[in-house]
């Protein structure tokens, strides 16, 4: 499969990408049981659509089909693409890279960074997806199939702290990259710009033309009051009757709303409006993301909501027009502001998907299911699906005690508000400290496994609060001398922490209280009896992403890397998510 360092990573990236699209194929019927469905089966749905964190998704629809990335951050193979036929029911089909650009940096985690939001388009035949990473600038990748393979990235722009692209080709031909800006990194937000695109779409040329300054802006109505164009960023540019409507989220992540703009000329000027915020419900921060049209002429939108451990979250929302603006979600008032939908009638489509949800359980069957992602580019040897036919063997990497700093971790997205993770692993250390297991990961982070002694294999839970900041790990030993077989398990429910009021006003209820997970860890030596340790666990995202549960092999930092006769692996049998 091509893509960047198909050849370097090696057998890194068949446990992380290179057989993605044969395990997607192979999923495309549903377990009969899944932690969250969001079609009811009776023509309608439920938000969201996508339980898990699919952060600041774009989506486009080629033919009868729509496909979908979303930001993927340090997580690697990154940008998931996912494939739906009626926006409700979606699974993966792939991912457009295999590495993060440039791979020597992110051979490491950089949290926070990496790859941000992306937009995806289908111009002139091809597929093609520009994303930024904001410490390097905005890069492009193309593929003729969306399920790969897909091309190594180019970089289009190498201004710092360049973020948010969104590629517009006019009605002349003439194409444009729409961007926004991290303070962090540029020194200044809250604007929206546009510069020229090459004619091959891998360059940006000439100056930029500024399109909208929030902070020139008057004030906005929402249903919360007035509010400032404030955090105005995530711009996608599109044209309708004549009309430049710029998309853009404003307002901030957690208390914001969706924002349009429109001109009858791409400079502008323009005027814009608060076309969907969370109104009454509890779906705060509605914006980001993208406006796709059906077969039939129906306008949709997905976007994101901040769940806390749970991610971004994307919902689906009805969009219809009223004198010449989007008006997205249920107005029940009539002043053209919606509100996000709870359950509502599914797409029209011209034939009926099956019950989907992106993949989650697998059995390690010779491919890995596409749910999984590395915590930074992976080396040739982290994992191998053939040394023990039917389980994953993953190597103990040596590493930092701190899973903040590895880049070793398998994780997945969180894939509803409840649900179960259960794994089966045989521990085969070689150097004392060898540790394997079962982790909820995040700022905060807790696991139970097996940890190599002097005296043998330990069964052990691990707890860190603060890995952010360096706090230490509490180590609580259950079985002193354990078997070298375990079953391992961790059981998820949301729990709501009570936050304090944000710097501005006004604002949302919701946004006095957060929602992470209580999460129970348990163990069973026949996988029938599971025995709960200590007290349940309460999550803590990561930064800018949800938290993640997986699976690790890990050995002390500085430990000789040689497989045979220093470091041992763990061979895990299975990974199963249900409700």
């Amino acid at each position: 499969m091509a893509g960047s360092g198909r050849t370097s990573l090696g057998l890194g990236l068949i446990a992380a990408a290179a057989l993605l699209t044969a395990s997607a194929a192979a999923a495309e019927t549903p377990k009969a049981e899944r932690a969250w469905l969001p079609d009811l089966g009776d023509g309608t749905y439920k938000n969201p659509v996508l339980a898990g964190d699919y952060s600041d998704p774009d989506a486009i629809r080629v033919g009868d089909a729509y496909y979908l990335v979303s930001s993927s951050f340090t997580n690697v193979p990154g940008l998931p693409i996912l494939k739906s036929t009626d926006l409700v029911n979606w699974t993966i089909i792939g991912h457009a890279l295999l590495a993060i650009t440039p791979q020597a940096h992110h051979a490491t985690p950089r949290r926070g960074g990496g790859v941000w939001a992306p937009a995806i388009r289908h111009h002139d035949g091809e597929f093609l997806i520009y994303y930024p990473d904001p410490d390097f600038g905005v890069f492009v990748v193309r593929a003729k199939d969306p399920a790969g393979p897909w091309s190594k990235p180019v970089l289009v722009d190498d201004r710092r702290g360049v973020i948010d692209p969104a590629p517009f080709w006019d009605d002349d031909g003439q194409g444009w990259l729409v961007t926004a800006f991290a303070r962090s990194r540029a020194g200044f937000a809250n604007v929206i710009t546009a510069r020229k695109l090459n004619k091959a779409g891998d360059q940006t040329v000439g100056d930029a033309i500024t399109l909208i300054e929030g902070d020139k802006q008057p004030k906005v109505a929402t249903s919360r009051g007035p509010f400032p164009w404030m955090t105005t960023e995530g711009p996608k540019l599109y044209k309708r009757d004549g009309w430049y409507y710029v998309f853009v989220p404003s307002g901030s992540v957690k208390g914001g709303w969706q924002g349009v703009f429109r001109s009858r000329k791409l400079e502008g000027p323009y005027e814009g409006r608060n076309v969907l915020d969370q109104g009454a419900t509890e779906f705060n921060g509605p914006h980001q993301g993208a406006w796709v049209t059906t077969p039939s002429g129906e306008d949709w939108f997905l976007h994101f909501q901040d769940a806390d451990s749970y991610g971004r979250r994307v919902l689906l929302q009805p969009m219809a027009w009223k004198d010449g603006w989007p008006v997205i979600g249920e107005d029940k008032d009539g002043d053209g502001i919606g509100e996000p939908v709870l359950t509502h009638r599914k797409p029209a489509s011209k034939a009926p998907s099956p019950r989907l949800a992106p993949q989650d359980s697998d059995d390690f069957d010779g491919v890995l299911s596409p749910g999984w992602q590395w915590n930074a580019n992976p080396a040739d040897d982290w994992a191998d699906l053939k040394a023990a036919p039917g389980k994953l063997r993953l190597k103990s990497i040596s590493s930092p005690e701190n899973l903040w700093e590895t880049g070793a971790l398998l994780t997945q997205k969180l894939p509803a508000e409840r649900f179960t993770a259960t794994t089966r692993l045989d521990f085969a250390p070689k150097a004392v400290g060898e540790r394997a297991g079962l982790v909820m990961f995040g700022s905060d982070y807790a696991w139970i496994g097996l940890q190599n002694t002097a005296a043998g294999p330990a069964l052990v839970r691990v707890d860190r609060t603060g890995a952010d900041k360096f706090q230490p790990e509490h180590v609580e030993v259950i079985e002193a001398k354990a078997a070298s077989s375990v079953w391992l398990r961790m059981s998820a429910e949301p729990v709501f922490v009570t936050e304090p009021p944000p710097e501005f006003s006004p604002y949302w209820p919701s946004m006095l209280r957060s929602m992470h997970a209580r999460v129970t860890l348990s163990y069973s030596l026949d996988g029938k009896a599971f025995t709960n340790i200590g007290a349940p666990f309460v999550s803590r995202p990561g930064r800018w992403v949800g938290s993640q549960v997986g699976i690790f092999a890990q050995a002390p930092a500085g430990t000789p890397a040689n497989t045979a006769t220093r470091i041992g692996w763990t061979d895990f049998d299975g990974f199963w998510i249900t409700p």
